[in-house]
């Protein structure tokens, strides 16, 4: 290289090294915060799954339980309903 080229070239190195520096830092932090939310997102999700698995759990266990029968617990609620509906035609008076 020339002695007028690298009097050129070594201030131009010289004030570039700060600005990479700067946007290096900068790159850094937003890399960061980013990182940082998805961690948290990550531990909402996990959370969110870890409920979900409880509710899975429960429902499981009503199920496979051998002394709990869905169906006639259902048709039991719709039955005692029924009969409050009349009781409640009952106690309206007719209005013919």
């Amino acid at each position: 290289m020339e002695r007028g080229t690298i009097g050129f070239v070594m201030p131009i190195i010289a004030l570039s090294i700060p600005v990479v520096a700067i946007w290096s830092k900068q790159r850094r932090e937003v890399l960061h915060s980013q990182w940082k939310a998805t961690a948290e997102k990550a531990a909402q999700y996990a959370a969110s799954n870890k409920e979900l698995e409880e509710r899975v759990r429960v429902l499981e266990r009503i199920v496979t339980d051998g002394g709990y029968d869905v169906a006639t617990q259902i048709e039991a609620l719709r039955d005692q309903r029924r009969v409050e509906d009349r009781l409640e035609d009952k106690r309206e008076p007719s209005r013919n």
